[in-house]
């Protein structure tokens, strides 16, 4: 095993421009739980509502309640051995961007400063109804953890973060960054996500068919499993081999 990561580095170090596309499997790994693994969200009744635009309207305080744990308390999380070590590569001016799925916050925790939010964040929470009424997500995060509401100085109604529900368009600055980056890309690593959820999981074929690899890490078997050029299941080891090899490049 230590064999193949050290022959991971070496593609990574001798890379003209290297990215990354993480989902949720890069959080498990500080506590977070992911979507669609063995102990995912979509395996509880509910979990679809947490994000379906529809029932968000209906009754807000639904999202807010059942997203409690895994987004208002990522300030109680660590950031994990994948977020800080991709944020050395970028560091060292070896990966160029981190493409995320994911809307924990984790990557910028880590370290990472090019990071692209392809599903939105939850950093602005914003009034539907009242143009120009934000809220940052420290204050948002209090009134959540403190069992209220952030809602709308002027029209009282509860604001929604801007994370992109089922329902809604994704954000299209950070769809063309996105794909700008796969273009460019002549190795992308793919980090913890089944490559089920497009547009996201079509930016590995956007990098292979401008002639460039993919090498991909996640525990559960994806649609290009057959067109990466490395095949890891543990991203933990992995990236923990990464981090000692890493230490010791000048």
């Amino acid at each position: 095993m230590q064999e193949d990561i050290t022959k991971l580095f070496d593609k990574i170090k001798h890379t003209r421009h290297c990215i990354a596309l993480t989902g949720a499997g890069v959080s498990t790994l500080s506590g977070i739980r992911d979507f669609r693994g063995k102990n995912g969200l979509y395996n509880d009744m509910d979990a679809e509502k947490i994000f379906d635009i529809d029932y968000f309207y209906k009754d807000p305080s639904f999202y807010y309640k059942a997203a409690g744990d895994f987004i208002y308390n990522v300030d109680e999380k660590e950031a994990s051995i994948v977020h800080i070590v991709l944020a050395e590569l970028e560091q060292k001016e070896i990966l160029k961007a981190v493409i995320t799925q994911n809307i924990d916050l984790l990557h910028q925790k880590g370290g990472s400063r090019r990071v692209i939010e392809v599903h939105g964040s939850p950093a602005t929470h914003y009034c539907l109804y009242c143009a120009g009424v934000r809220m940052d997500f420290k204050e948002a995060a209090a009134l959540v953890k403190a069992g209220d509401l952030p809602k709308c100085p002027h029209c009282s109604r509860v604001l929604k973060p801007a994370i992109t529900f089922f329902g809604e368009s994704l954000p299209i600055d950070a769809l063309r960054n996105a794909e700008t980056e796969a273009q460019q890309a002549d190795l992308m690593l793919v980090l913890g996500t089944s490559l089920t959820v497009y547009p996201a999981a079509g930016l590995p074929e956007t990098t292979l068919r401008r002639g460039g690899e993919i090498i991909i890490v996640n525990n559960m078997k994806t649609p290009l499993d057959n067109n990466a050029s490395m095949r890891f299941d543990d991203l933990g080891e992995v990236f923990e081999g990464l981090r000692q090899l890493l230490a010791a490049y000048a």
